[in-house]
């Protein structure tokens, strides 16, 4: 069997046999010309090169079907990766009460199917807490964290292709919960969410938390302004207000490691406004900030890799020795791009953000309504439309026989967040240029066009 892991997580594990049947099912409905090729059968046992090889096809073949827009969103490839999970987990199809935290740590409880899919749960909470239908895609469930100091760490927003339920109690620690947040990054569209009591009032408790956290940046008279509006239980003007303040509506990281401007710098990354905000400590403990616009980055990648060495020999790496980077290219001028690495166990949730906000703007570029690209109909049942999928995220596979050699990198590349192609390297550091495609969708636009 192999393992396939999803966004840096085991998701299922699957047997050859059953990724083969995945494949017969697409080409029945795709055709065989839509669908890419699959690695062959073979007659006898294969060696161990040949079981690696296979591997590799296999995990470049689950990368392509997820990318394909077509395939990658397609009720086939998403409910196979839904049974595997669930058989995997051996969790049985059941109803159980699901807790769901709300910004300002309220509970909502909701009766699910530990087989309901992310969709069915976000229904499921919404039409608990009365948010009218229309208003439902604004709102995203994620995977969060809970710190010793009852904040919430940002792990990633559930996908499609997961079912709730099972994502959160296999990890088999209460300190991972599902929250509700607004999953959109321009604040006009704040505006819709507000037309409604339950709406206003989630916006509200979010504001009102980030402020409280210190995402959001306040002076002593804007800190009184808002004061006084909570004692009026004006929302929306307190909502109004904040819109006006830095960081409204950004999603802050925990305290990580960068290479720019130079290498090692401690740093805070913001993500919002279509832009990753950096907070750098300098070596002289100078603080400094910038940011990184999302229309000038050329592409991004995620990549993990493990300390060659750990310790005394034979001790097997611990899971925290397992290191993230998300790296982008960067047009630092007119002609010169950068690389810049973010090195954060949050690597893959920030990719995430940088993929919905390159698909918020490529909807607005199009002309494109919010209200449209959240929610669509299809088959008389409601289903979310896939252009504001956050990243289209490729499962990856082990190895099957973990023992046959030491584990020097783990899987070169835990996810891929491009907006076509795929992303391919075999570790962290030798990337090159050609071993992956990006996030192409603002090449060649000049400085005067950005």
């Amino acid at each position: 069997a192999y393992n396939i892991h999803v966004n840096g997580v085991l998701h299922c594990r699957v047997r050859y046999s059953q990724l083969l049947g995945l494949h017969e099912q697409l080409r029945k409905e795709y055709g065989t010309n839509v669908v890419p090729a699959f690695p062959p059968k073979k007659i006898f046992t294969l060696t161990p090169a040949e079981v690696e090889q296979r591997r590799e096809q296999l995990e470049k073949y689950m990368q392509a079907v997820r990318q394909d827009p077509t395939l990658g969103g397609s009720e086939t490839f998403n409910s196979f990766l839904r049974k595997a999970q669930q058989e995997t987990q051996q969790i049985p199809t059941e109803e159980v009460v699901l807790e769901v935290l709300l910004s300002n740590g309220q509970k909502v409880k909701v009766t699910i199917l530990t087989s309901d899919q992310t969709e069915d749960v976000l229904e499921a909470v919404a039409s608990k807490l009365d948010l009218p239908d229309d208003l439902v895609g604004y709102f995203s469930l994620f995977l969060v964290r809970e710190t010793k100091d009852g904040a919430f760490s940002f792990v990633r927003k559930l996908q499609e292709f997961e079912l709730p339920y099972v994502s959160v109690t296999s990890l088999h620690n209460p300190e991972f919960r599902i929250i509700l947040r607004k999953s959109y990054w321009d604040s006009s569209y704040d505006d819709d969410v507000m037309e409604h009591r339950v709406g206003l009032n989630l916006l509200y408790a979010q504001t009102v938390s980030d402020i409280e956290r210190g995402w959001i940046l306040v002076n002593k008279e804007q800190h009184r302004q808002l004061k006084s509006l909570q004692e009026k239980v004006s929302k929306k003007e307190f909502i109004r207000l904040a819109q006006t303040l830095k960081y409204y509506g950004y999603l802050k990281f925990d305290p990580c490691v960068t290479d720019f401007p130079e290498k090692g710098c401690h740093v805070v990354v913001s993500a919002g406004n279509n832009e990753l905000n950096f907070q750098v400590r300098l070596p002289n403990e100078q603080i400094k900030e910038g940011s990184f616009k999302v229309t000038r980055m050329r592409c991004w990648r995620v990549t993990s890799s493990v300390p060659m060495s750990n310790g005394p020999s034979g001790s097997s790496p611990a899971k925290s020795e397992v290191k993230l980077e998300l790296a982008f290219e960067y047009l630092m001028s007119k002609d010169r791009l950068q690389w810049v690495t973010i090195t954060s166990p949050q690597a893959i949730m920030l990719s995430i953000c940088l993929q919905s906000m390159v698909d918020e703007l490529m909807v607005k570029k199009s002309g494109g309504s919010i209200r449209k690209m959240f929610r669509r109909r299809m088959n008389g049942a409601l289903r979310r439309s896939d252009s504001q999928q956050a990243v289209k995220s490729p499962p990856l596979l082990d190895s099957p026989d973990a023992s046959r050699e030491p584990m020097a990198k783990l899987s070169s590349k835990l996810t891929s967040v491009s907006l076509r192609g795929i992303s391919h390297s075999s570790s962290a550091n030798d990337v090159g240029a050609n071993d992956f495609h990006g996030n192409y969708a603002f090449e060649g636009i000049g400085d005067e066009d950005l």
